[in-house]
């Protein structure tokens, strides 16, 4: 059997027995006016943080979402399109798509706006989506590509540049862990199809976007998950593992490499009203300016003493340099 026929073997219990504790179940829902998420979906809430803002949801996006859970993020998306197949939600378990289909019968009980077919499900899978090339505007995933080993992490991500248009956006939720994991933790195929031995490092999570392609990467929070022990999982070491939400956002590529966001800032306070390096980046007096990683080492390289550049808060929320 290979770890994904023991992935789907997971999430089909899952679907046919909601468990609460599969994954971080908690994570608040949309409170939006007229909005109410059934009971059987927050149970099935299974990711591991918040995937797509509704900032992303303006001019009615064509909206993709691999890996369905109960159906609670694709009701979230349609509160935003409502219209026919708006929202396309993609799952490789037969029971899981039944079980939201069930759920959106109840979600329509409940949203006097929401009607079933606002969401068009199909059966496919991550690596080979059947959804057509440059046709989504926004793409979704929460906690699911962390599953993947490299090969497989690839072609998924390949697939989500390949079905979204130019300046699409791929957003995300994953586990991510800075710590070395050993052989029997990363090959543990119950503990990778759980979100938690297939984590990689940031730095790993965003060169395998890059490389696929997107020319502009945000880091948008980046929090505390879980833990493995040694009293509880193969190690000799206490563990720690980061959820991190991220956007990808297929922009051609810089020729300089891509901009990567992690919440750094720059700040002038010399005596002129505002700094202009020539190169597109304008500072005004003691105004904090979002900046990527690469536009934050080129000024302190200039080497001045009247700009500040932050560290990365792993926090960005949108403006700043590019």
């Amino acid at each position: 059997m290979s770890y994904l026929e023991t992935t789907r073997n997971v999430y089909r219990d899952a679907a046919l027995t909601p468990d609460v504790g599969l994954c971080c179940t908690t994570n608040p829902i949309w409170e939006l006016p007229g909005l109410k998420i059934p009971k059987i979906m927050q149970e099935m809430n299974y990711g591991c943080g918040s995937t797509v803002h509704p900032r992303d949801l303006s001019n009615n996006p064509k909206i993709l979402y691999v890996g369905v859970g109960g159906g609670m993020e694709l009701l979230q998306f349609a509160y935003f399109s409502r219209t026919k197949s708006g929202v396309i939600g993609v799952d490789s378990v037969d029971e899981m798509l039944e079980a939201s289909r069930k759920n959106f019968t109840e979600a329509e009980l409940q949203n006097n706006w929401f009607k079933s077919d606002f969401v068009e499900l199909k059966k496919g899978d991550a690596l080979d989506l059947p959804v057509a090339d440059n046709s989504i505007d926004v793409a979704a995933q929460n906690c699911l590509f962390n599953i993947f080993k490299t090969e497989d992490l690839k072609k998924a991500l390949e697939e989500m540049y390949r079905v979204l248009k130019p300046h699409g956006r791929l957003v995300m939720s994953d586990p991510i862990c800075e710590q070395p994991m050993n052989d029997e933790l990363r090959n543990d195929e119950r503990l990778r199809a759980l979100c938690l031995s297939g984590s990689l490092p940031l730095n790993d999570y965003v060169k395998a976007l890059t490389d696929v392609g997107f020319g502009t990467i945000e880091i948008r929070a980046r929090k505390p998950y879980r833990i493995l022990d040694p009293k509880h999982y193969p190690t000799d070491e206490l563990i720690f593992i980061e959820s991190v939400e991220v956007a990808a956002i297929k922009d051609p590529m810089p020729e300089d490499g891509p901009c990567v966001f992690t919440g750094k800032a720059a700040i002038y306070y010399g005596d002129e009203d505002y700094f202009d390096d020539k190169k597109g980046h304008v500072l005004l007096q003691n105004q904090p300016l979002a900046v990527c990683d690469k536009t934050a080492g080129a000024l302190a390289n200039l080497n001045r003493e009247d700009i500040f550049i932050s560290e990365s808060t792993f926090h960005y929320d949108g403006g700043g340099c590019c």
